[in-house]
């Protein structure tokens, strides 16, 4: 079975790739604008990998109209190639800035969610998905996962990803810059755990089309995760800064593990030494 991966970044792509190993088929962006070379790397591969988080050219900011001009340039050929292909399973990695702002009591990422593209690139993203489930067959199965929050070190090395990351960094200079107020919440989960649910998804496509969010269903206040890193390092916390980058609220933990038997495998209290560690 061999797994094309396109639009690869440079953090979730690499534990990917490492995941599939040999079955991994990468999709150079230069192969976009030939359907015969696209067609040739696509025809020994069961499933298509496409990161859709952002432009392939991260100069371009997420506000810039440019970058959902970008995005869906890039992604026309890749879904082109997959209806010419007879039977491909399409899964498409994105983030949660599709969904509106979240405020506590309200549904979280649930089927009944609406979707709100946060800034221009997640138009983009959302017109991706959008299109891809709207082309979705028996035979060309979509499955859209949206990842909530992914710290982790790249696989290249430091710097990790992340506000754990940021923090840890932020930390040694003797302040942190908190995101809010501190009352809101964050879910987050680790790349690797992601890359489990990637694989499960790649052993089981749905009958036809899937979306859905990924993230550890716990969630913790601002201030308790800002209070983790005073305690350590004596730091500053310094609140009420810009949040307008940042994804809140809790993921559905039931359904992860109804659909592919996921429960989180590295904690939070793993994920924030890991932070300390990464930033030396």
């Amino acid at each position: 079975m061999k797994v094309a991966v396109s639009a690869a970044d440079g953090f979730v792509a690499p534990y990917i790739m490492e995941m599939l190993g040999g079955s991994a088929v990468p999709i150079p962006d230069d192969k976009l604008d030939d359907p015969t070379a696209l067609d040739a790397l696509l025809t020994p591969c069961t499933t298509l990998i496409h990161i859709n988080s952002r432009p392939v050219d991260t100069s371009v900011a997420r506000d810039d109209r440019e970058s959902l001009i970008i995005m869906r340039e890039k992604a026309r050929p890749i879904l082109d190639a997959v209806d010419r292909h007879g039977s491909l399973h399409m899964i498409i990695i994105g983030t949660l800035r599709v969904h509106p702002q979240w405020e506590p009591g309200e549904d979280y990422y649930g089927f009944d969610s609406t979707l709100a593209p946060r800034d221009v690139a997640a138009e983009g993203q959302l017109w991706i998905e959008e299109n891809s489930l709207e082309r979705a067959e028996s035979e060309r199965p979509v499955s859209v996962i949206r990842a909530s929050n992914v710290q982790g070190v790249p696989l290249s090395g430091p710097p990790g990803n992340g506000i754990l990351h940021k923090w840890a960094f932020e930390s040694q200079m003797g302040w942190i810059n908190v995101p809010g107020d501190g009352s809101q919440v964050k879910d987050m989960v680790h790349v690797q755990d992601l890359v489990r649910v990637v694989d499960a998804v790649l052993r089981s496509p749905p009958p036809t089309r899937e979306s859905f969010a990924v993230g550890s269903g716990k969630a913790i206040p601002m201030s308790d995760l800002a209070e983790l890193y005073k305690d350590r390092t004596g730091c500053e916390i310094e609140l009420n800064q810009s949040d307008r980058e940042e994804v809140w609220g809790v993921v559905d933990a039931w359904f992860l593990e109804d659909r592919c038997g996921f429960r989180p495998s590295i904690s939070l209290e793993e994920m924030v030494e890991e932070s300390f560690e990464a930033a030396g």
